[in-house]
This record gives structure tokens, sequence and C-alpha cells, in this order.
């Protein structure tokens, strides 16, 4: 334990709360061992049961985890706010955020008048205008929308179906590396992350049957545009996957994240839409109706399904709105909550969503996007290749770079004028590597980054390498 943190307390809850003052302050820093029960205990004056009910109740919110004879730990990820990414040196290229580029998000047009009280914001929570151009957008990649709801952007309405769905102790399968705030997430709700390893096709058929075997009974994947490895489903990895899911897990809820639809890039091939060619629609190009073929939840999809999508990444990021389609049952759950708790998404903030949705010049900018993140993200890659660097980012916003030494890549870079996110705040189990984002680095920039990144592998590469 940290020498120069004492852990204090006459109460189980007492304690509890010492251990996350620590954690948030930073003077326990994770993987850091925490006085056995018995030690603290005698310390304090208290008795053996008063500590462990503390360290249970730790446990129970994500902030330590106990590893049998190894003790009990400080979290790798403790569901706490010391948690938030490092700012952003000065006089650096800020490539660590996971932002989409501000030059293609849309001045936010004026709001109208929306005369509250006029109407019965809980008998009515969703716009009708705004419900059928999200039914639109879904269709239009063979995703089946009969059952749609609204929420307040894409974790609020993950954390909502995990919460109903499962109870504490329960598993969730997630992606790893995956997206950090998840990762987060999970233990938050007093539920585990069991991790699946990905690839360039997203998650690995192999790792989901380990995963579902060892108890899961959720999975949360993204279909496109993984972050930060950037992977997509193929129809074949697609099939594989549903094939999986049939034979082992027919009752677990899968949770797709298709948080950058309009700007992945590719097309999307979706587990909710089922097999044999069906949900591949246009990925991405536009937010009116097109011609879809699969249907959600339908013949060789999962039962039990949902699709969360979000305008953040091709709007803006203050725009906290998400968009739900899902199979019936889902839908109840998810909204028999949300009526006990916020009730409704703001009506304000659903028709400024609604009009840009259907404004000319913002889905001209929504276009541009799609087209430039594509191909920035290609000439980072094809750089890294031409200097033999390992890198991945088969859609999306994001690079990923497997290393040895993140902290070593991150400094070295941040040496030459530039940040990028180390990969341990979106890792369980897997390699060390970091993320680029690549969505505000021009296409004339990728090879001078590129030259940077051997650079900083070659100057200590028995140590580090990539």
């Amino acid at each position: 334990m940290a020498t120069q943190y004492e852990i204090i307390g006459a109460s189980a809850k007492g304690v509890a709360a010492s251990v996350e003052q620590g954690v948030v302050e930073g003077a326990l820093a994770p993987g850091t061992a925490l006085p056995p029960v018995r030690r603290l205990a005698e310390r304090l004056g208290v008795s053996p049961g008063t500590v462990a009910t503390a360290y249970k109740e730790l446990r129970r919110r994500g902030i330590v985890v106990t590893h049998g004879r190894g003790g009990t730990v400080v979290a790798p990820t403790p569901a706490v706010a010391s948690r938030r990414p490092p700012p952003v040196p000065e006089g650096v290229r800020d490539l660590a955020g996971g932002h989409p580029d501000p030059a293609f998000l849309p001045a936010l047009l004026p709001a109208i008048r929306l005369s509250p009280g006029l109407r019965s914001h809980r008998a009515q929570p969703r716009l009708p205008g705004l419900e059928q151009l999200t039914r639109a957008w879904y269709e239009r990649d063979g995703v089946a929308a009969e059952h749609l709801t609204f929420a307040h952007g894409a974790l609020d309405c993950v954390a909502r179906l995990l919460s109903v769905e499962l109870r504490p102790g329960d598993a969730v399968a997630m992606e790893d590396p995956g997206y950090h705030h998840l990762l987060d997430l999970v233990p938050a709700l007093g539920l585990r992350c069991l991790p699946v390893a990905v690839d360039d096709e997203g998650i690995r058929p192999d790792s989901l049957r380990a995963a579902l075997r060892a108890g899961a009974r959720a999975v949360v994947c993204s279909p496109r545009g993984q972050n930060p490895y950037g992977g997509c489903f193929s129809p074949s990895r697609r099939d594989a996957l549903l094939g999986v899911l049939g034979e082992a897990a027919p009752d677990v809820l899968v949770i797709e994240d298709d948080h950058a639809a309009d700007v992945a890039g590719v097309p999307l091939h979706s587990l909710t839409a089922g097999g044999a060619g069906a949900g591949t629609g246009a990925g991405g190009a536009g937010t009116g109706a097109g011609v879809g073929g699969g249907a959600g939840g339908g013949v060789g999809g999962p039962a039990r399904w949902a699709q969360v999508r979000t305008v953040s990444k091709h709007l803006g990021t203050d725009l906290r709105w998400g968009a739900l389609a899902c199979d019936r049952t889902t839908l109840a759950r998810h909204d028999g909550r949300m009526l006990l708790t916020s009730g409704w998404v703001s009506h304000v903030l659903q028709e400024t969503v609604a009009r840009l949705m259907t404004d000319p010049e913002t889905q001209g900018l929504v276009a541009s996007a799609r087209s430039a993140y594509a191909l920035r993200r290609a000439a980072l890659l094809a750089a890294l290749s031409a200097r033999g660097i390992v890198a991945h980012g088969a859609s999306g916003m994001n690079v990923w770079v497997p290393v040895r030494d993140e902290a070593a890549v991150v400094n070295g870079l941040r040496t030459r004028g530039w940040w990028v996110a180390a990969g341990a705040r979106f890792r369980l189990a897997s390699g060390a590597g970091v993320r680029i984002t690549t969505a505000g680095l021009r296409e004339v920039d990728a090879g001078v980054l590129a030259e940077d990144v051997a650079g900083v592998l070659g100057e200590a590469q028995p140590t580090y390498g990539g």
C-alpha cells in the first residue's frame, strides 16, 4: 500500500469512503494493494467484519478487485473521477481524444419555441417527426425499427439496458480492447467484464464463445467503427458470431453500439439483422429512407437485441441524444425505467436533431466528413505500413498501433509535438498499444506522424519496440 496515504474509518461506510477518496486523489493508484482485512481491522480498532464489508462494497462498485491469496488491490480502471484522461499538454497536436473534426460539424440551428405545458411529455415522449426520421435511418441499413425509442446518448442507453436486464455480479462480454467509458461503466453498475478479443473484423467468435461459456448474460459490441481498434463486421464474421450466439446463448441480450453510423465509412453487417446477407445497407449514405434487406431479430438473429446510435460523431458532441432499436421486451424494460427517472428526452433537443437531419447543408457536411475520415485513416495506415509498423483501423476515426511500452511511445511522441492516447484505458487483458485519432489529421501530415512514430520506436527498439 502507498505509504503516503492512510486509510481511516470507524465503520464499513467510513473505511470504504476513505479508500475511495484515496483513489480519487490519486494516492491509491490502480494496482495498489490494500492491507489484509485483519491487519487493517487491528490498526483501525474495528472488527474484521467491518473491513470485509467495506471491501465488499468497494468491489461491488468497481473500485477494487480481489485476487484470492493475492489480496485486494485498486482496480485497473476504478470507476471514479480519477479515470478522466490526462489534460492535453500545451503546444502539441491532440490526436488522443477520439473527437470529430470541428470543420465538419454544423452550426446548431436556432431552437423554435416549444410552448411547454401544451403537451404531455410523458404521454408523448418522442416527437413524431424525429421518430419517423430515426426509423428511416435504421431501415436504411437493414435494421428493423418497429420498436424504437430515444435516450440521452449511447452510454446512458447502455447503462439503462444493463441495469434493467442484469443484477450485481452478473457478467458482460466486452470488447478488448474496447471503449474505455463502457469498460468503466460495467463495474460501476456492479457487473463483471469478460474480455472478448477483437481483430480487424470485430469481436472474434472463439473469444465470444469462451465468454458465453464463462456465464456472460449480455454482449456489448460495435459492428463498425470499433473504438479503439477500428474493426468492422464482415458478412462472414457476422454469420460466424450469430452461429456462436445461437448455439450457446439464445437468451443473452446483444447490444450493438453503432455510434459512428454515418461516418464509419463502411457498410453495416449487423448481428441484429440476422445472417445470410441481411442488413448490409448503405453504411452511412444519409439519413433518408433507403433500401434495407434485414430485419432485426429476424431469421438467424438474436431473440434479445438492441442497437444504439447517436449523432455525437457527425452532428456534434453536445447533442446528447441517442436512438435505440430493439425487440419488444427490451423496449418495454428500457422505457419503463426511463419513465421513472428522466421521463423523456428534451423536446427542444429532439427538434434540434430533427432539423439537422433534414438540413441539406448539414447532410453535405456529414457526407464530406465520411469521405475525409476514410481518406485520413487510410493515409496514416499506409504511411505506417510503408515504415514497417503494424497498425489497425478498418473503419471509424481511430487507428490502433500495438507497442510494447505505451508510456514510452506516448512520451516520445509528445516531445515531437503529437499527443496520442495510451492504450491502458482501453484494455482488459489484451496487449499494449496506443490509439491515434485520425479525424483531424490531414492526409499531408500522415507521413510526418508516421516518421515520428518510427523514430520513437527506433530510439529504444530493444526496450519496447513496435
